[in-house]
């Protein structure tokens, strides 16, 4: 079987629906299938990935941990929309996980070169 290239696109923040955690169950599931997967955090979607989340309040598992599982699915090609990090005064060092940080341009390749592109 050939691997596909997935692309996990992650545009809504962690909390509030479902999206966020539909978007890492199909990327694990997808590399639990020997498929190649790459998230990208589009928009509102790169709150997901900032540390030191507290979800207590409204009783749900923080984010940030549950993030932390993607290596052991060998997930770790993680990109982040610089713009949007920018917008939201947030930078490399505020985020749980490493993420290239792609611009508009280097976003559109991305999801050009990509086999399956799945949005969330």
């Amino acid at each position: 079987m050939n691997a596909k290239q997935f692309l996990i696109v992650c545009r809504r923040a962690p909390y509030g629906d479902s999206f966020a955690r539909e978007a890492l169950d199909t990327a694990m599931a997808a590399a639990a299938f020997d498929q190649r997967v790459a998230l990208l955090f589009l928009g509102d979607g790169v709150t997901q990935l900032l540390r030191a989340q507290d979800a207590a309040a409204i009783g749900q598992k923080t984010f940030e941990k549950q993030l932390g599982a993607l290596p052991l699915y060998d997930i770790n090609t993680i990109y982040a929309d610089q713009a949007a990090l920018e917008q939201r005064h947030f930078g490399a060092d505020d985020l749980s996980l490493p993420a290239e940080l792609l611009d508009l341009d280097a976003i559109i390749a991305l999801i050009a070169g990509s086999d399956i592109t799945l949005n969330f």
